[in-house]
């Protein structure tokens, strides 16, 4: 369906079936469209570096598109739904029109999968409410005692559900960001936070969805009722099966201490520093397990930047496991400088801004603008996605077993890639080592099982930041987005050939992923089809790469 017949629909109708609910969609950089030079601009501008604006926008995207593949563009009108029956109201009239659907809570989606001109948007921003229990048990389940859960509308933020838990004494396993949705398709994809290696994804962790189907049915779907649709919806992809309107996931203990490995080792000659990439091959599988999890970043400069956090370990504890690292660096000292600290401090108040006001103010950014939370905040590290244009972006998960009986072969690889382009290996994102209770759990999801073969996520990828096509002035560099491509395209090429059929993960890829369904999904791909084909024949709910995308591509 094109714009202009989307526009020709009956909008009043879909409004009264909404309560009035239904506005239209404007950019949020409308002004710099109408006047580039302008002081309205110039404001629009500087407040697009800041996610929380973003989301407040119907038209906001923290990705403004993608190099060859898609420009963000925004639906001409917007379902804002404060119940469920708002949502039902919105996705029976775009079945009964054939209306494409688009799905947006927090934007945070790199593939485009809410942007389509041609859709009705369902913006469910204002749906955030936050419940925690101290017992819940699944509807139509007959356990005699419940679990400390909490429950979270679809709009929610993770920061908004830590902050919940975390006054209750609980914590719960979510995304990093803080201004990503916990309940859309970070959740519905996977969700690896930045200790699943200890707590498991997110998705392990749901016991419980309200979703809308494509025929306007509210189910819930757990262990017990519909149990497909549940394992579908845990790992099978946000925007997919339908609208999911709730998710209640367990709660925990939160750990009593965190701390983080940080600085840069930088080797002064290419020898030297693939001596140091095989060093770092052969620390992986020591923190391969249920205490660490972030990063270790390569570059082509001969650097190796650690990023990497640790739960419940005193500094020693964590200075032993960096040791034969660290020891090997300062024999070389002329060859190599470093920077390296590590520190741990109370996980109690990690979500709190006034702690990072305190302690280290550069690693936070304030949400300033009038009448917000003052809990509001985003991590400094986290700048350049916000309003980002990316170039290219892939992921391969590494198979331990490479990192064990093959070092010397994975370790040259890596060198061969840094020469191409900057990676980084993300710990929390290989479930090889993960805690053993968390990892039976995320058995019952969808997620890739290559995942849990696998001791790291290796992500490449390349973006401009504060990059707007279409406005004048700020538009991204087709140029540098074409020469970044090809560079990473041929570091990947290097990835792929030691990790065949091992997979990527499907919230964090590459939009022209080759065979995605097998990449994304591996063996579950079969029955996820199924469960698409029972819930939503027609292809209502479809995005890019998504299970029973191929019906839209073929034309059927």
């Amino acid at each position: 369906m094109s714009r202009r017949d989307v526009l020709e629909l009956d909008w009043p109708e879909l409004s009264r079936a909404v309560g009035g609910r239904l506005v239209r969609v404007a950019s949020p950089l409308q002004p710099c469209l109408t006047n580039p030079g302008g002081t309205e601009c110039a404001a629009a501008l500087v407040a697009s570096g800041n996610p929380f604006f973003l989301q407040d926008e119907p038209g906001g995207f923290q990705t403004t598109g993608w190099h060859g593949a898609f420009t963000a563009r925004h639906s001409p009108y917007a379902v804002v739904p404060e119940t469920t029956s708002d949502v039902v109201g919105a996705v029976t009239f775009a079945r009964d029109h054939g209306v494409g659907l688009v799905l947006k809570g927090t934007g945070h989606d790199y593939m485009g999968r809410s942007s389509d001109p041609a859709s009705l948007l369902i913006w469910t921003h204002h749906m955030r409410g936050v419940t925690v229990h101290e017992s819940f048990a699944p509807a139509g389940s007959d356990v005699d005692a419940g679990l400390p859960a909490v429950t979270v509308e679809a709009g929610t933020r993770w920061l908004e559900a830590y902050h919940a838990v975390s006054t209750r004494g609980r914590y719960v396993t979510g995304g990093g960001c803080t201004s990503v949705g916990a309940a859309g398709g970070f959740t519905q994809g996977g969700g690896f936070g930045s200790f699943s290696t200890r707590f498991g994804t997110t998705a392990g962790n749901v016991l419980e969805l309200e979703v809308v189907t494509a025929d306007g049915e509210i189910l819930v779907a757990n262990a017990t009722q519909h149990p497909d649709l549940f394992w579908a919806l845990r790992g099978g992809g946000g925007g997919t099966f339908g609208v999911v309107t709730k998710v209640t996931m367990r709660t925990y203990d939160p750990p009593e201490t965190m701390g983080g490995v940080f600085g840069t080792i930088t080797a002064r000659d290419d020898t030297t520093y693939r001596q140091l990439v095989r060093q770092i091959v052969a620390l992986v599988p020591r923190l391969d397990d249920e205490h660490w999890g972030e990063q270790i970043r390569f570059g082509p400069d001969n650097s190796v930047e650690l990023m990497m956090a640790f739960l419940d370990l005193s500094d020693d504890e964590a200075r032993s496991v960096w040791r034969p690292v660290l020891d090997w660096v300062d024999r070389r000292a002329g060859a190599l400088s470093t920077d390296v600290v590590i520190a741990s401090g109370p996980f109690h108040d990690f979500w709190d801004a006034r702690r990072w006001d305190e302690a280290a103010p550069d690693m936070i950014h304030r949400d300033t603008r009038p009448g917000q939370s003052a809990d509001h905040f985003w991590w400094a590290s986290n700048d350049g996605e916000v309003s980002s244009y990316i170039n290219a972006y892939h992921s391969r998960w590494l198979p331990r077993h490479l990192f064990e009986a093959s070092p010397d072969r994975l370790a040259e690889a890596l060198f061969d890639a840094s020469r191409h382009s900057p990676f980084g290996l993300h710990m929390n994102k290989g479930l090889s080592g993960a805690a053993v209770e968390a990892t039976a759990r995320d058995r019952t999801t969808s997620v890739n099982p290559a995942v849990f073969d696998a001791a790291t996520l290796l992500i490449m990828d390349s973006a401009q930041v504060h990059a707007f096509p279409g406005v004048p002035g700020h538009e991204p560099d087709p140029d540098l987005a074409a020469s970044q491509a090809r560079r990473i395209g041929q570091a990947m090429t290097v990835i792929r050939d030691i990790t065949p059929g091992a997979g990527a993960y499907v919230n964090q890829a590459d939009y022209f992923e080759e065979d995605w369904q097998d990449s994304f999904w591996g063996t579950n791909y079969p029955r996820l089809v199924e469960v698409k084909r029972r819930y939503d024949p027609s292809n209502l709910f479809c995005v890019h790469h998504g299970v029973g995308s191929e019906k839209r591509a073929a034309g059927r």
